[in-house]
C-alpha cells in the first residue's frame, strides 16, 4: 500500500497511528507530499489534492482519515477499532466525530492565523477557536474511555494537534479529567510513535 503523507497532518497521524495499533504499518510504502502544491501524482489518485489518500495493494485510491482508518480495520486479525454493534460503536464514532471536529476547525484556524490580519479573518479565527473549546468542554464532561478504538485515536490526535500548533493556548486548565485521559492514553504505541516533531 501506498500512503501520500505530510508530517504534521494530524489526519495522517490518525491513519498510522490506526496502522500500528493494527500491525500493518510495515505494509505501508509513505510518499512525502506537499498537497499545497497540487503534484501530479497525488492528483491522479486523490482529484482533491489532500492528504492522506491510501492507494491499496489492487490499486483503488481511498482519501480521507475516516475512509482509511475503517479500511485498515478491515485488513488483518486485531480487535477492531470500530466496533461492530451496539453502544459501543455509537460512542467510538460519536468521539470521532468530535475529534475530526476540533480538527476540522483547528487545521483551517492554524491556516488563517498565518494570514496578515484583517476583521474577517480575526472573526473566522474566533468562531474556530470557540468550536475547538466548546468541543473540549464536552471531553471534559465526558472523556473517552481508556480502550483503544477509532473514536480514542481520534481524540487523541485532536488533542496532540492542540499541543503541537496551538501550544499558546492551552487545551488543559479547567479540563483535569481529559489531560488525565490523554496523558495515559498517549503511551499507547500507534499514539506514541507518531507524536509531531
Amino acid at each position: 500500500m501506498k500512503l501520500y503523507y505530510s508530517p504534521t497532518s494530524p489526519y495522517v497521524r490518525k491513519v498510522m497511528a490506526c496502522a500500528i495499533i493494527r500491525g500493518l504499518d510495515g505494509r505501508i510504502e509513505k510518499h512525502a507530499t506537499n498537497p499545497h502544491e497540487s503534484p501530479a501524482d497525488l492528483v491522479a489518485d486523490n482529484p482533491l489534492s489532500k492528504v492522506p489518500c491510501l492507494v491499496t495493494d489492487d490499486g483503488m485510491s481511498l482519501f480521507g482519515s475516516q475512509l482509511i482508518c475503517e479500511y485498515l480495520d478491515s485488513l488483518g486479525d486485531a480487535l477492531p477499532l470500530f466496533p461492530e454493534i451496539g453502544a459501543v460503536r455509537w460512542r467510538a464514532l460519536k468521539f470521532q466525530s468530535l475529534g475530526d471536529g476540533i480538527l476540522d476547525a483547528a487545521v483551517p484556524g492554524r491556516g488563517e492565523l498565518q494570514k496578515p490580519k484583517e476583521a474577517a479573518r480575526d472573526a473566522l479565527i474566533a468562531r474556530y477557536k470557540t468550536v475547538i473549546r466548546r468541543t473540549v468542554d464536552v471531553l471534559e464532561a465526558d472523556p473517552p474511555h481508556r480502550h483503544v478504538d477509532i473514536g480514542s485515536i481520534t481524540v487523541a490526535c485532536a488533542l496532540g494537534y492542540l499541543d503541537f500548533r496551538y501550544a499558546d493556548e492551552p487545551w488543559r486548565p479547567g479540563h483535569a479529567k481529559l489531560a488525565a485521559w490523554y496523558e495515559s492514553f498517549v503511551r499507547n504505541k500507534g499514539i506514541a510513535e507518531t507524536a509531531p516533531g
